[in-house]
């Protein structure tokens, strides 16, 4: 089955529809690359997908192992290169809201690491991600 759909809007923009639910996500160019950077730009979405991809199977893993997770918070950072044009690094520090012992830390944080965009993503770009556990 189809994924999405991506058409091209004109002046640098995208509009891309998740074909089973019919969302809708737009991209623009980034200021830095001839755009207007009304919008996520494909590689904002590279970098935001680890986040929301580690936040959703460490979710997933926590249900199913009877942790309560109170609420979670991801800060993404996207670092990009030149020659050629590329993320070279993302950034991501995680808050994750609850009352967490040391075992249930070190399971949570392993699955967020080991998530599958972590595991799709090339190895020389690198992963800088920081897990704060608390209330």
């Amino acid at each position: 089955m189809i994924t999405s759909i991506v058409e091209y809007k004109g002046d640098l923009r995208t509009e891309c529809t998740h074909v089973r639910s019919g969302q809708v996500i737009i991209t623009d160019a980034p200021l830095d690359n001839h755009g207007k950077g009304e919008a996520f730009s494909p590689t904002d979405l590279a970098a935001t997908s680890l986040a929301t991809c580690m936040i959703t199977v460490m979710n997933i893993a926590a249900g199913g192992r009877g942790i309560r997770i109170n609420s979670m918070r991801a800060e993404v950072t996207k670092i990009m290169v030149e020659n050629p044009r590329r993320i070279a690094e993302i950034v991501i520090n995680l808050d994750i809201k609850g009352e967490y012992d040391e075992e249930q830390q070190h399971v949570l944080e392993r699955i967020g690491r080991n998530c599958p965009v972590a595991l799709s993503l090339h190895p020389d770009l690198k992963q800088t991600l920081t897990f704060n556990f608390g209330n």
